[in-house]
């Protein structure tokens, strides 16, 4: 395997080490827990969710929209199921969510992928048992070696093991969707600590006819002399650079309004409709808390939204 990996890495571009370079450079740019209240990453994760399970579901073949599923997962008590697509919608979901909730405490395993694969069809009704085959036992292997001496790069290693995990295709079923929940897992265990909050899956379905070819191109050259992953790499990383970059302008000023809480909004739009004032002053015009007051002016100005002028008691802020 690790002959085979270094063949297949024989070919990285420049374009795509910038890449990676690029995505790293996001990867130090995504400061949400300083910037975003914690009620607004709970509500971006479950958005998330929803519409990753969306995503994922319909890239093979479900036909729920994402208004479909959230009326689905609202539906706390369960007991019977209109047709399979609910089944599969609710098993990723549930398993989506765990893997972002539990990643930390969990290490990438043959164990790991089995216990995956049983919560993400356990709805489904007469499922097959399949033992994955000796391939995917030095797969998983080599990828935790690899990923743990980091001799390269950790996307490369995770672009190598989603292509070749989908080409020895482990189980009867489910591969396709265990794939993305594996691709989230995965990048979370390497630091991109911004993927519960932009969604992977979503971007693939967007582009899905890309999402195939790649594969193809990459998969029917292995165990050949021409073994290659640059056609998926490509894909993979260009898809994981545009959610990087979408994840931290999340962040950046042009979405202020999405990442203040209500109260921080408050002070936020008394600041935009008044040259200046002080913390005394906004809380008694908006009935906002003083501690409240002073939160949302530290956030507004960690983000250069306003400036301080004056000093002790006399200090004001107004809009730059």
């Amino acid at each position: 395997m690790k002959n085979t990996f270094n063949n297949r890495m024989g070919d990285i571009s420049g374009l795509l080490l910038k890449e990676i370079s690029k995505i790293d450079e996001y990867k130090g740019m995504w400061k949400a827990g300083e910037i975003l209240h914690p009620q607004i990453l709970k509500r971006l994760k479950r958005s998330v969710l929803i519409t990753s399970t969306g995503a994922s579901t319909r890239i093979e073949g479900v036909k729920l929209s994402d208004e479909d599923i959230d009326k689905l997962i609202d539906k706390i008590n369960i007991q019977k199921f209109t047709n399979r697509d609910e089944q599969e919608v609710k098993g990723y979901y549930e398993l989506l969510e765990n893997v972002f909730n539990s990643w930390e405490r969990l290490e990438l395993s043959e164990g790991t992928i089995k216990h995956f694969h049983k919560e993400l069809l356990k709805y489904v009704a007469k499922d097959s048992a399949h033992t994955p085959p000796l391939e995917m036992q030095e797969l998983v292997e080599w990828t935790r070696a690899e990923l743990s001496s980091k001799n390269n790069h950790p996307l490369l290693v995770i672009g190598n093991f989603i292509v070749a995990f989908l080409a020895i295709h482990p189980f009867e079923d489910g591969n396709g969707r265990l794939s993305r929940i594996l691709t989230n897992f995965l990048l979370l265990k390497a630091g991109y600590a911004y993927v519960p909050y932009i969604s992977h899956e979503k971007l693939i379905e967007d582009n899905k006819k890309g999402y195939y070819i790649a594969l193809q191109k990459s998969q029917k050259s292995f165990k050949s002399k021409n073994d290659t992953i640059i056609p998926w790499l490509e894909y993979f990383l260009n898809i994981f650079l545009l959610q990087s970059k979408m994840a931290v302008e999340l962040t950046e000023n042009k979405n202020i309004e999405s990442i203040l809480s209500e109260k921080q909004l408050l002070v936020w739009n008394y600041l935009q409709e008044n040259k200046g004032a002080g913390v005394g002053e906004i809380s008694k015009a908006t009935k906002v808390p003083i501690p409240t007051v002073k939160q949302a002016i530290n956030k507004l100005l960690k983000l250069k939204k306003i400036e301080m002028s004056g000093m002790g008691r006399a200090v004001r802020y107004r809009l730059r």
